[in-house]
């Protein structure tokens, strides 16, 4: 039995400031530590074999924290960009709300909540989904094939695509599923 632990990264100072965040490189806020450091207490009797990050350092200190709480600081970290969040372009820094109100609640609604449209100059969630699988197949899942237990900290977009593609579920189904800041998600293979 192998297993895979997928975990968001903790609440980052723009998920506090209610911004689009996407690939720019903001920390995480105090809770977002002590998310981080919940996760690794809940996690903290599991086995891993290697843990794998994004590019962005919300990410990465998140994982800092978990394997740290576990105990488990030598764990092999790989780190890669396939596992960024979507990009959200020329939306990322502004306000969510004033961006609302600039384009419209139902634009922004489908720029955030579409399977396939992209907000300008940013990545759709298929986007991110074709990103992100590909990776998950040639890096990810020979590990748990060989019964390597990994551990996955990264975002809430390129989570939502890897558990579309585990679970099966179709663009209507994904864009209903939420994934909280610091709460491990385990699949058992």
């Amino acid at each position: 039995m192998t297993k895979l632990f997928l975990v968001r990264h903790g609440q980052s100072k723009w998920n506090l400031e209610n911004r689009f965040t996407g690939w720019q490189d903001v920390d995480i806020t105090a809770l977002g530590q002590l998310e981080a450091e919940r996760a690794g207490q809940i996690l903290k009797e599991e086995k891993i074999d290697v843990a794998f990050t994004s590019k962005l350092i919300r990410a990465q200190h998140t994982l800092k924290i978990i394997l740290n709480e576990m105990g488990k600081i030598n764990t092999p970290i790989i780190i890669d960009k396939a596992l960024n969040e979507r990009s959200y372009g020329m939306l990322e820094g502004l306000n969510k709300v004033e961006t609302a109100e600039k384009y419209g609640v139902e634009q922004v609604h489908t720029w955030r909540r579409s399977f396939d449209i992209a907000p300008p100059g940013g990545e759709s969630l298929k986007d991110t989904y074709n990103r992100v699988i590909p990776y998950f197949e040639s890096h990810i899942h020979p590990r748990l094939k060989r019964g390597q237990n990994v551990l996955i900290v990264a975002h809430g977009n390129s989570l939502r695509a890897l558990i579309m593609y585990l679970e099966q579920l179709s663009p209507v189904e994904i864009l209903k599923r939420e994934i909280a800041t610091g709460e491990p998600v385990r699949y058992i293979f």
